[in-house]
Order: structure tokens, then sequence, then C-alpha cells
């Protein structure tokens, strides 16, 4: 049980040169899947999997250890075909989220769909982000920063079905201010 809490662990961090990411990640084995997230509104700041970081270990890759979020605080809410071909990556997943600073996402759609249901222009795109699967789709996943916004867009777009608001209730975390600080 303690080395699937240590996985569920994502790490902030900051570098020196953004570079040395790219090199050492080209140098990671194909068994490790690195994956590194900017945290949006920062500079320096980079969010990680445990994966990731244990592979940055392993090649000696110098960054500095800021703060570290347990990865079961946040909320993935999968549609079917999303988790099959992402059901291995959901710490990745709660990573990107992570790195947006929200509590939880939600797989709204896969890119190419002509009608996904919800506007992507103005403003509102920046409630959204996406993560391609190996097997070629991408998938739209909505940002939740809070619980009842999440509760308000999928009572709306799913028609209050259960499950969903289900998963909204469990979120751990209300708001994303409980998200712990990396300064």
């Amino acid at each position: 049980m303690r080395a699937r809490r240590l996985m569920n662990q994502l790490y902030y961090f900051t570098i020196e040169d953004e570079g040395i990411l790219a090199e050492a990640f080209a140098r990671i084995d194909r068994e490790a899947t690195a994956i590194t997230y900017k945290v949006a509104g920062t500079e320096d700041v980079f969010v990680t999997t445990s994966e990731s970081k244990d592979a940055m270990d392993r090649n000696d890759v110098a960054y500095n250890l800021l703060a570290q979020e347990d990865g079961s605080r946040l909320g993935l809410l999968h549609s079917p075909l999303s988790r099959e071909e992402l059901g291995e990556f959901d710490d990745a997943l709660k990573a990107l989220a992570l790195a947006y600073r929200a509590i939880g996402m939600a797989c709204v759609g896969v890119n190419g769909e002509s009608n996904l249901g919800f506007d992507l222009s103005g403003d509102g795109a920046k409630k959204y982000t996406y993560f391609t699967a190996p097997a070629g789709h991408t998938f739209i996943w909505r940002l939740f920063f809070e619980r009842d916004e999440a509760r308000e867009f999928l009572d709306k777009l799913t028609m209050g079905d259960e499950e969903s608001m289900e998963w909204v209730e469990a979120l751990p975390l209300a708001t994303s201010q409980e998200l712990k600080s990396y300064h």
C-alpha cells in the first residue's frame, strides 16, 4: 500500500535551465513516462509525477524541490473511452490538472467531434485542456477550480447523471485554495 501511495505524489520544482529537462527526458528509458508541466501563471515552477521525479533522480537532473501534493486529493472523471485509453496515465492527468491549480477535471470529449456541446471561444477556453493518448485520440478535459463549479457544469452537461454528481460530491477539495502552496 505504501508504494501506491507514493505513486500518487505530485511534485512542484524549479530548475535552473528548462533545456535540461528536454535533454534528460530524451535519455530516459522507454519504460518510464516522463511528464512535466509548467505551472500556469509562473515563469519557473513545474509539476511532475512520482515516476518522472524518479526518472529525473536516476538521470541526475538537478532541480529544486519546492513542495509535494497528494494526487489522491485531485479528482478525475473519465469517459468510457478515456478510461480505456488513459487509465494508466491518471497521475500524469492529475499533474496536468495541478499545473492549472485545478482540484479536478472531467473528460468532456474527443478532439474532432463536430459538437462538443460547449463553447471553447473567449475566456471559456481557459477552463479546458487536452491530453493525447498513445492510441492517438486527443481527449478534451474541463478543469474545475471549485466543487460548486464542477457541480453546476456537470449537472448541465450530463443532465444530472447520478454517477457524475457522486463524483462531484466525492471531490476531496472544495476549492483550489486548499491546494498546497509551492512558495
